[in-house]
């Protein structure tokens, strides 16, 4: 006879597949299912959206600083106080011959013969330098009449792009009417460097800042980190001594950019006493930076070569160095590429550690080399955010796109290089 089930058991779990128990948890699965999906689904949708504003945004301020306000401004040489002779103008002394003319004076003189008392202030500060360098290219001009297209002032610039005072409206609507406006691309804006005034603005001198602190990051950092990353994973043995490092290493990756800069002025400036506001010591300081970043993707993409490569390079006779150099790192090379265009991408993108070096200076011309006076694109819209003058507020966004082109370039450059190297097993 058998005996009845302990009180304690447990009711059978039934497995009646079209049953209304089994048919409901069915039901309920498949819409945590769907909740899932249409969870991720918003999650995509959301940060797109976040995305997509920020671009709009951006690219909406942005692109009126890739354009500029130009006034027509008809000069009378030989009735104005410039007193210059052409002849004077050709050879070497035609830079001393400018130099020492009052051609500032005679552009303000003709703008207020031109558009009433109080003209000049229509014009750009640097409006001269387009006469100046239009005469120094066709020195025959002193001789006559000539219309030439000069920057605006900032008031007039924003007038045309539809954010002025009822002043400044009234004066464009002026101009509009004698046909004496224009709107152009501001090729100023992608040549020149850093000015007081924000129509005489350009980006290429932090640009070219920002280029050769990356050569010299990159330089330092990529050698070192990738050697590095090479000897940890396979030469260093394991001991305490090598988990110190690795600890250590992962550490410095999560240290706040600000504390470089803080080392970087401890020891390359009042140390070493390196330039101040030299490429050479922002590459540096970044280079300490990066440089932990390479190691760990280093050490990631070097441990995820199989070891049968290892060990069958090794069977046929190839040394330790032969193994690493010839088989492990060719193989691991587009995760160490992607990782070291990441953190150059990360230190592209710093403002702290440069300002604590004093990469903020007012430069008016671009550096020559890598030990001359420099700033970087993160540092230039920094300061000109800071700046009272409205104009400097598109050419702040503008700047933020020329910043997000070099980053978009950079991923690019990694997407490339990895499908370029990567080799399939």
């Amino acid at each position: 006879m058998n005996s009845p089930l302990p009180a304690t058991a447990s009711p059978r779990v039934p497995t009646d597949w079209k049953g209304a128990v089994m048919q409901n948890r069915i039901r309920r699965r498949y819409a945590a299912e769907r909740r899932f999906k249409l969870l991720g689904l918003f999650s995509i949708l959301l940060s797109a959206a976040f995305l997509a504003f920020l671009l709009i945004v951006m690219v909406g301020n942005g692109a009126r600083g890739f354009t500029q306000t130009e006034i027509k401004l008809p000069i009378d040489f030989p009735k104005s106080s410039l007193m210059l002779d052409p002849a004077a103008l050709k050879g070497f002394g035609a830079d001393n011959a400018l130099a020492g003319a009052d051609i500032e004076g005679a552009v303000a003189g003709a703008a207020d013969a031109a558009f009433g008392e109080g003209g000049s202030r229509l014009l750009s500060d640097g409006a001269w330098l387009t006469v100046r360098n239009a005469i120094k290219e066709k020195p025959e001009l002193l001789s006559g009449k000539g219309d030439f297209w000069v920057p605006a002032a900032t008031s007039i610039d924003l007038a045309a792009k539809g954010d002025a005072t009822p002043e400044a409206e009234a004066a464009y609507q002026k101009l509009k009417t004698a046909d004496a406006v224009k709107t152009s691309i501001n090729l100023t804006f992608l040549t020149a460097a850093d000015s007081t005034d924000p129509t005489l603005v350009g980006i290429w001198g932090a640009l070219k800042g920002s280029l050769v602190t990356m050569f010299v990051t990159i330089l330092i950092a990529f050698p070192i980190g990738v050697l590095s990353a090479l000897y940890l994973e396979e030469y260093a043995p394991r001991n305490a001594w090598t988990d110190l490092i690795e600890v250590s290493i992962n550490n410095l990756a999560a240290v706040p950019s600000i504390i470089f800069g803080l080392l970087g002025l401890a020891v390359f400036l009042n140390f070493m006493h390196l330039p101040r506001s030299a490429p050479l010591v922002g590459g540096l300081t970044l280079a300490l930076m990066t440089m932990p970043v390479i190691v760990i993707a280093g050490r990631n993409a070097i441990k995820a070569v199989p070891p049968s490569i290892r060990d069958a390079a090794l069977g046929i006779g190839a040394s330790r160095v032969q193994v690493v150099f010839h088989h492990v790192l060719p193989l691991a090379l587009p995760g160490i590429l992607t990782g070291t265009i990441i953190g150059m991408a990360r230190a592209l993108g710093e403002t702290a550690p440069l300002l604590m070096i004093g990469m903020r200076a007012f430069l008016a011309s671009p550096p020559g080399g890598i030990t001359d006076p420099a700033t970087v694109l993160p540092v230039q819209i920094f300061l000109w955010s800071d700046e009272v003058s409205r104009g400097f507020v598109e050419k702040t966004s503008a700047a933020i796109i020329v910043l997000l082109v070099f980053l978009l370039a950079m991923n690019g450059l990694a997407i490339y290089l990895r499908n370029r190297f990567e080799r399939r097993w």
